[in-house]
């Protein structure tokens, strides 16, 4: 095999090896929802619970946060499975005590990060 003709083997065989390598790492970049979003906290207090249902559902999904809370001025990141077509979400918080406060049909398709705040008894959420 002349030079030229090892040079090319080896180019190929490197191409070879990154088109297999790009097969695993492009599928976990498109795997998430286009419901994905961020969710923050500025309600001044810790939020122990968090839960996301589609806007037809009757009842709530189960606690996104499982074991873990959502500390004031944190934020965390929701995802969605790529093959969910919902675009209406309804969204729950609730506190330590069990103190709960509800979102309902949030576009999920149009909101990328949705802040939360609390102040003097009135609730309300940033969208962006």
């Amino acid at each position: 095999m002349n030079k030229e003709s090892l040079k090319n083997f080896r180019w190929l065989k490197t191409l070879i090896a990154l088109s297999a390598l790009s097969m695993f790492l492009i599928p976990s970049v498109f795997a998430h929802g286009k419901q994905d979003f961020t969710l923050v906290n500025v309600t001044g207090v810790e939020i122990h619970r968090v839960y996301v249902s589609p806007h037809s559902a009757n009842e709530w999904e189960e606690d996104i946060l499982g074991r873990d809370t959502l500390p004031d001025g944190e934020s965390v990141d929701i995802t969605f499975d790529r093959s969910e077509t919902a675009a209406k979400w309804d969204l729950r918080v609730e506190d330590k005590q069990g103190n709960s406060i509800e979102w309902e049909n949030l576009n999920l398709l149009k909101i990328s990060k949705l802040t939360l705040h609390y102040k003097n008894g009135r609730a309300w959420a940033d969208v962006e």
